[in-house]
């Protein structure tokens, strides 16, 4: 297949033309799974979550404008596909279950950046997709998605104050099982020696 430049493939969409929307989802495919796979409980999920999404993006296209990136644009259907999943009835009821209220102090996480840097994706995207439901959406879109709280808030009907409260205990969760990688880690290296 011919490569066709982003004004093109956006067009043929625009038709319909399913050469175009097939190159689309080729060039995107993986750069959306990583955003899904964050948010989804397993990798099922998340190719589940990432068709739904290309599915909303090709009904849409018409929607886009031209303004601001199309990678942009094709994100936020991404993002916002990954939400109105998690705002079902198990997401409403985790939190019913949380605090209102921000920690008294947000402590520093400091893990270490080599563990950090000699884990693969796959392996830290285990680690997010083991956090509770709404601390890994919380966390996903503070970090990733560059939200702020108040806009986090405003998303998930939450207070802003839970906001904090969620991405303090995704870093907690976060920084006890990078520990525990290294640990283990260090662990096998000293055996193979």
């Amino acid at each position: 297949m011919p490569a066709y430049s982003e004004q093109e493939i956006i067009a043929g969409c625009r038709e319909k033309n399913r050469a175009s929307q097939e190159q689309l989802y080729k060039t995107y495919y993986s750069t959306f799974l990583k955003v899904c796979a964050r948010y989804a409980k397993n990798m099922q999920d998340a190719e589940q979550l990432l068709n739904d999404g290309f599915l909303k993006i090709f009904t849409q296209i018409d929607n886009y404008r031209h303004t601001g990136s199309f990678g942009g644009w094709m994100q936020r259907i991404m993002v916002n596909t990954c939400l109105d999943f998690l705002r079902g009835t198990a997401f409403k009821e985790e939190l019913k279950m949380h605090v209102n209220s921000v920690p008294a102090e947000e402590s520093n996480i400091s893990v270490s950046n080599q563990a950090i840097e000699q884990m693969d994706f796959k392996e830290l995207v285990k680690m997010i997709q083991g956090l509770p439901s709404m601390t890994r959406t919380v966390f996903n879109l503070f970090v990733f998605d560059g939200y702020n709280h108040k806009e986090i808030s405003e998303q998930l009907s939450i207070s802003e104050g839970t906001s904090h409260w969620h991405v303090h205990q995704a870093r907690n969760l976060l920084q006890e099982k990078i520990k525990k990688s290294e640990q283990q880690n260090l662990s096998y290296e000293a055996k193979r020696i």
